[in-house]
């Protein structure tokens, strides 16, 4: 069963191996943990709904408390505390795109807010209800989760928007297809959530972001359904799609995606390589995209996120084994692990894999085959559960993300972990902070900033601790030339600095079309665009 206050299944669990809570105490201290609150307590606080009864809503507390929260670090500290602060006094269940359009117009006529829910995912705010008068009604796509229509001369595959990624993908491999969109998220966010928050795979330089893979579909909003129809390229004026992807539910609700599909790959391999340097790493990596080498996925940790993902892998001997084979071949300390993927056919495959060698011992490479590359690939939608572990171990982790072009790459990184590393010295705390690029581009690439640190002895003194790093860094990124948001969207969190990056006249732009499509603003208030 999903766990009511945090991530994933609560049959499934992260192993913290002991020499990595050593590694974790040693940098920042031993953990101390907060302790949590029970469902039951956290159910007795639901107040009764304000919302009239209808045939598709769900009043129940329990169901309103999993819909209340998504992801984000307030998120798990206020499903950990049991505070929610605010409940959705409701959740619908729509099953077709004509219940949508009659849950919005009920929620017109009895003066409702309408929060569109996915999988419950956010990790930036998008889904949590606000406290005011008007009775708040969460909308959830989970039962419109099918695979509608596959049209297999074109490639063209239409969901239902709720379709979770175990859900697309497997009734895609079913007929020999593959969507290819691999968010860590995967297991839990679905196709509608992908292309609200301009979602980006895990696998997306061979595959594309979702707004590659977005060929159409329909948006429901009070002022009436937006068709958009696919097309392989047009030049009749403004692409519609674009309105829609990372909309963030404040445009309508989004009842029926297309999405360009490819067929299964014959073969897929991934590889681990040490570069010796961080300086050789990311002149290699940039190497890599601008040259196009056809491979599916990059992903470089710098030095820090190396050792402890090394730290953190277990089997303490075979590691040593393999530090010692690095240095001896000159990767040692200051090493960076770089992963890539082949996939396609065999040949294909074989050809990329000359390239990336050739290239990557230039730079003073070294390989170590499949292994760690096979062990990413089955570890690569655990993460989420670490947060847990290390929860439990009395840890607090959280993530932030941006992209810029090449040339700023190591400066914003560098200025993003300083943030971040000394932003709780007034406290006499330790930040552990590390980076790995995971999405690269011929321009630039995304810079994916990991950190972690001890809770306060309170949940609230742990939440300002959070708000200091948050809002600490959120400024360098927005200063510095960087997207507030490479993959993860807006929320609340990140709208206080969306305005550096849209311009006065993007931010009109916004709120015209958010007028246009919701002039009462009923959809998702506070959410990408601050009230």
């Amino acid at each position: 069963m999903r766990r009511w206050n945090g991530w994933g299944d609560e049959s499934t669990a992260m192993e913290l191996p002991g020499h990595g809570a050593a590694f974790l105490a040693a940098r920042i201290g031993s953990g101390q943990a907060l302790p949590d609150a029970s469902l039951d307590s956290v159910l007795a606080q639901v107040p009764p709904s304000r919302l009239a009864s209808h045939a598709l809503i769900d009043n129940g507390a329990e169901t309103r408390v999993r819909h209340a929260r998504g992801q984000s670090l307030p998120d798990w500290l206020a499903m950990r505390e049991g505070n929610f602060g605010t409940f959705p006094d409701g959740v619908a269940f729509p099953e077709t795109a004509v219940q949508i359009r009659q849950l919005l117009a009920w929620a017109a006529e009895q003066d409702v807010l309408v929060i569109p829910y996915g999988g419950g995912t956010s990790v930036a705010g998008h889904i949590n209800p606000q406290r005011g008068a008007k009775p708040v009604l969460t909308l959830s796509l989970e039962r419109m989760n099918r695979l509608l229509d596959l049209d297999e001369q074109s490639r063209l595959a239409t969901f239902g928007p709720g379709a979770s990624g175990p859900q697309v993908e497997s009734q895609l491999r079913a007929r020999g297809y593959t969507l290819g969109h691999f968010p860590q998220s995967w297991e839990l966010s679905t196709l509608g959530g992908w292309v609200a928050s301009r979602s980006s795979g895990q696998q997306s330089l061979r595959y594309g972001r979702i707004e590659q893979l977005f060929a159409g579909g329909t948006l429901e909003t009070f002022a009436g359904p937006l068709e958009m129809p696919t097309f392989p390229a047009s030049a009749a004026g403004p692409d519609l799609r674009e309105v829609v992807l990372g909309s963030e539910g404040r445009f309508g609700v989004i009842s029926e995606v297309k999405v360009r599909v490819s067929q299964l790959a014959e073969d897929e391999r991934f590889y681990a390589v040490f570069l010796p340097s961080w300086s050789r790493a990311l002149e290699a990596i940039r190497e890599l995209a601008q040259a196009r080498v056809p491979l599916s996925m990059l992903r470089l940790s710098n030095a820090i996120e190396t050792e402890t993902q090394l730290a953190l892998a277990g089997h303490p001997g075979q590691i040593a084994l393999l530090e010692k084979y690095l240095a001896l071949r000159g990767a040692g300390a200051g090493k960076c692990m770089l992963t890539f993927g082949v996939t396609g056919n065999r040949l294909q495959n074989s050809a990329s894999l000359r390239q990336a060698k050739r290239l990557l011992k230039g730079h003073g490479g070294v390989f170590t085959g499949t292994l760690l590359g096979k062990k990413w690939a089955e570890g690569r939608f655990r993460f989420p559960y670490l947060r847990e572990t290390l929860w439990q171990a009395g840890y607090v982790v959280d993530t932030l993300e941006t992209a810029t072009d090449w040339c700023n790459v190591d400066n914003l990184l560098n200025k993003v972990e300083s943030s971040l590393r000394g932003g709780l010295a007034e406290d006499g705390e330790q930040v552990h902070v590390f980076t790995h690029l995971s999405h690269v581009y011929g321009e630039g690439s995304s810079i994916y900033t990991t950190y972690v640190f001890r809770p306060a002895a309170s949940y609230q003194a742990t939440f300002e601790r959070w708000q200091r790093l948050k809002h600490a860094a959120s400024q360098v990124i927005a200063s510095n030339r960087g997207t507030i948001s490479h993959q993860h969207g807006v929320g609340r969190d990140h709208a206080p600095y969306l305005a550096a990056e849209k311009g006065a006249q993007g931010m009109a732009v916004l709120k015209t079309l958010a007028e246009h499509f919701d002039p009462e603003g009923r959809l998702n208030p506070g959410v990408l665009l601050q009230e």
